[in-house]
C-alpha cells in the first residue's frame, strides 16, 4: 500500500542525503531563488549606471535635453 507518513522520512538519513541533493540541483539549475538583500536594504547610488534613470537619461537625444 501508501507511505505511512512523511514523519518517518524525517529521521531516515537516506531521505536527508536525498533532500539535499536535490535542493543542490535544484540551486545548480535555477540559481539563489532569494537574494540575500532585498531592494531597499542596498545601498542607493543615483550615478549608478543600472539604473533605469541613468538609462533613460542616457537616450535622450542632444536635442532633448
Amino acid at each position: 500500500m501508501g507511505r505511512a507518513s512523511d514523519d518517518s522520512d524525517a529521521d531516515d538519513p537516506r531521505s536527508a542525503i536525498r533532500r539535499a541533493r536535490e535542493s543542490a540541483r535544484l540551486a545548480r539549475i535555477f540559481g539563489e531563488a532569494l537574494p540575500e538583500t532585498t531592494r531597499d536594504e542596498r545601498v542607493h547610488d543615483p550615478e549608478d549606471q543600472g539604473s533605469s534613470e541613468a538609462w533613460l537619461r542616457s537616450q535622450v537625444p542632444p536635442h532633448h535635453g
